[in-house]
């Protein structure tokens, strides 16, 4: 999917809910890309990362972000496929 064709659709940090969402595009055979990003990886310009700096008082559950990409022209349908999930 190319990068100037594609909207947003969707972001959780659920690994259930962004399981959902995949099985819910692919059964209304609606194409989509997921962007998994990292929220504790450590920047390279970071002085220090989770391993030297710890994870005390972090939501752990935040983690990772799960972004969903969909056609322009698949949106609509993606959105109503979604419907009853969709929180954006």
């Amino acid at each position: 999917m190319n990068i100037f064709n594609r909207k947003e659709l969707a972001t959780t940090f659920s690994m259930q809910e962004q399981a959902k969402i995949q099985q819910i595009l692919s059964e209304n055979n609606i194409e989509y890309a997921i962007k998994t990003v990292n929220r504790k990886s450590p920047s390279p310009l970071a002085a220090g990362s989770r391993t030297t700096t710890g994870t005390l008082g972090e939501n752990l559950e935040t983690e990772l972000e799960y972004i969903f990409y969909v056609k322009k022209d698949q949106k609509e349908q993606a959105k109503a496929a979604l419907s009853s999930i969709i929180r954006k």
